[in-house]
C-alpha cells in the first residue's frame, strides 16, 4: 500500500526504474544532439585557433582559382613549394559558410556538425542502453573532446567517424557487409580530414572480426567485405593527391618536432578533467560490471586510446569510439543486474523532438541576428597587426607559430603558420631554437631572411631578447602580442611611434596575458 512507503519513495522509485528501464525514444536522441549543438554555438573559445584563419583562406583560395592548391601560395618562407591542401573540401565549405553568414554562418556550420554527431552515437547507443547509463555514456563521450571544440576540419570531419563507426558495428550484429552507402560518405571523408585513414582501418578490423567469426564457411564474408574493401580502397584514393594522401596520416605522425604543438602534447592529469573523468567512470563500470570486450574491438579501443593519451587531439575521437564499441558489451553485462529495457516511445517522445527542433531553430536564429565581433586573443593579433602599417606589413616579418594563420587571412605572408607539416622537422626545430630563444641563432635567422618586423606572444623569452637588442624597437604591445620594427625599417617608413622597450603600450607585471 502507499501508504506502507516512505514518503517520496514512490517519485523516486518511478524515476530509477524510468532511468534504468525505459528504452531511449526518438526525442530524447534528437534533444541529445540538441544540447551538443547549443554547446558549440554558445562556446566562447570556437575562433581562438590561429588554424581557422589559415583553412579560411585556403577556401577562398579554391573558390576564386577553382582548383586545389598543389604548391605554397602564403608564406613568403616556403612560397611555392609543395603542399598538400588535402582538407580542402572541408576549407572549401567553412569559407562558404562565412562568405554566406560571416562568424555566426561559420559557428552555425560547425555546431551541426557536433549536433549530427551527437545524434549518431546516441541512435546506435539507443539499441542496447537505457536512459539513464545512454545519456552518462553520450554525456562523457562527447565531454572528453571539448578541448578540440575548435573550428577546423577535424570537427566537420568527427559526424563521419560516428556514422561510419556505427554502421560496421549495426552490420555486425546483423552478421552482414557494410551497406554501399557507407562508400559515399569515405569519399567525402577522404576529401576532409586525414583521419579518414581510421575509417580504413575500421574497416579492415570489422572484416578480419567477420572472417575469423565464419572461418568454417567463409566464403560469402570473403565475397560481401571483399568487395567492399576493394571499393573502399579505390575510393580512398579518390583525392586529389592519390596515393600520397592516404600517406599523409602517417607521415604527419612520424615528424619529431610534433610536440612543440599543444595539441600533439600528451594530456596533463595534474588537474581533473572530462578526459580522465570518463576513463576512470568507464573502468568502473566495466571492472565492476565484469564487462567482456571482444578482443579485436578491445585491441581497437586500446590503440584508440594510446593515441588520446599521447596527443590531446585525440582525445576527442576516442570519446566516440569507445561510446560506440562499448554500448552492447557494457548493456549485455548488466543485462542480469538490470531488466531489459521497454520502450515508452510515443506522444512524450514525439513531443521532445520537436521541442529540441524548435530549440535548434531558435538557437540558429538567435546566433544570426546576434552581432558577432572577433577581439584580440593568444593566436589572433587583431590589434597589433592594426598597428602595423601597411608598407611594412608587406615586408618580410618573424611571428609566433600560432599566428601565422591569422597573418596570411589578413593577406600578410608569414615566417611560419599551422601546416607544421609542410615546413617539416628542420624547419621547426629553427623555429624552436630562435624562440627559446638562442640569441646568436635569433640574430643570424633574422639576418639571414632579412626580416624587418616581428610579431610574437607577450610574455614570451623572445620577447625580452628583442627588447635587448638595439637594433630593434618595439611598435606595439597589449595583452596578447609584442610588435617590433628593425631600426632602419623604422627610419626608412618614417615610424616616428616606434619605441625603446620601455615606451607606451607595453604591459607591465600586473598586465601580462593569464
Amino acid at each position: 500500500m502507499a501508504g506502507d512507503h516512505p514518503a517520496g519513495y514512490r517519485p523516486i522509485d518511478r524515476m530509477m526504474r524510468w532511468l534504468f528501464t525505459a528504452r531511449v525514444g526518438p526525442g530524447l536522441i534528437a534533444a541529445g544532439g540538441a544540447l551538443a549543438f547549443l554547446a558549440v554555438l554558445t562556446s566562447g573559445r570556437l575562433f581562438n585557433d590561429g588554424d581557422t584563419y589559415w583553412h579560411l583562406a585556403t577556401g577562398r583560395w579554391i573558390l576564386e582559382h577553382q582548383a586545389v592548391p598543389r604548391v605554397d601560395s602564403f608564406s613568403y618562407t616556403f612560397a611555392g613549394r609543395p603542399w598538400h591542401a588535402h582538407e580542402w573540401l572541408s576549407e572549401l565549405i567553412m569559407w562558404s559558410a562565412f562568405a554566406a553568414g560571416g562568424w555566426n554562418g561559420l559557428q552555425l556550420l560547425f555546431a551541426g556538425a557536433f549536433g549530427v554527431t551527437a545524434v549518431a552515437i546516441g541512435r546506435a547507443m539507443s539499441r542496447w542502453l537505457a536512459v539513464g547509463p545512454w545519456m552518462l555514456a553520450l554525456g562523457l563521450g562527447l565531454a572528453v573532446g571539448a578541448p578540440s571544440f575548435l573550428a577546423r576540419p577535424h570537427l566537420l570531419a568527427l559526424p563521419f567517424l560516428a556514422i561510419w563507426l556505427a554502421e560496421l558495428l549495426a552490420a555486425r550484429q546483423a552478421r552482414r557487409a557494410p551497406s554501399p552507402w557507407l562508400l559515399v560518405v569515405m569519399l567525402a571523408w577522404a576529401n576532409m580530414h586525414g583521419s579518414y585513414v581510421l575509417g580504413l582501418g575500421l574497416a579492415g578490423v570489422f572484416g578480419l572480426e567477420a572472417l575469423l567469426a565464419t572461418w568454417r564457411s567463409p566464403r560469402r564474408t570473403l565475397v560481401g567485405w571483399g568487395v567492399f574493401g576493394l571499393a573502399l580502397i579505390a575510393v580512398g584514393l579518390a583525392n586529389p593527391f592519390g596515393l600520397s594522401g592516404l600517406m599523409f596520416p602517417l607521415q604527419v605522425q612520424s615528424m619529431s618536432s610534433l610536440p612543440m604543438i599543444s595539441e600533439w602534447r600528451s594530456p596533463d592529469f595534474s588537474r581533473l578533467r572530462a578526459f580522465e573523468i570518463a576513463i576512470l567512470l568507464t573502468l568502473f563500470a566495466c571492472l565492476w560490471r565484469g564487462v567482456r570486450v571482444p578482443p579485436l574491438r578491445l585491441i581497437v579501443l586500446l590503440g584508440f586510446l594510446h593515441l588520446a593519451l599521447a596527443h590531446m587531439r585525440h582525445q576527442m575521437v576516442f570519446g566516440v569510439v569507445a561510446a560506440l564499441l562499448l554500448a552492447e558489451p557494457i548493456a549485455r553485462a548488466a543485462a542480469a543486474g538490470i531488466p531489459q529495457p521497454i520502450d515508452r516511445a510515443g506522444k512524450v517522445s514525439r513531443g521532445l523532438t520537436f521541442a529540441a527542433l524548435a530549440v535548434v531553430l531558435a538557437a540558429g536564429a538567435w546566433r544570426m541576428a546576434t552581432p558577432s565581433v572577433r577581439v584580440d586573443g593568444l593566436n589572433v593579433p587583431i590589434s597589433a597587426l592594426a598597428a602595423v602599417p601597411p608598407d611594412l606589413a608587406k615586408r618580410p616579418v618573424f611571428n609566433a607559430y600560432g599566428m601565422g594563420g591569422y597573418l596570411i587571412f589578413k593577406g600578410v605572408r608569414p615566417y611560419v603558420d599551422g601546416r607544421g607539416d609542410m615546413y617539416g622537422d628542420a624547419f621547426l626545430r629553427t623555429y624552436m631554437l630562435v624562440t627559446r630563444p638562442k640569441l646568436a641563432a635569433l640574430r643570424e635567422e633574422l639576418d639571414r631572411r632579412s626580416i624587418d618586423w616581428v610579431i610574437v606572444t607577450a610574455g614570451e623569452p623572445v620577447v625580452g631578447a628583442l627588447d635587448g637588442m638595439p637594433e630593434w624597437r618595439r611598435l606595439h604591445s597589449d595583452h596578447y602580442a609584442a610588435v617590433f620594427v628593425r631600426r632602419t625599417a623604422a627610419d626608412a617608413l618614417n615610424l616616428a611611434d616606434a619605441v625603446g622597450p620601455q615606451g607606451p603600450g607595453q604591459p607591465g607585471p600586473a598586465s601580462r596575458p593569464r
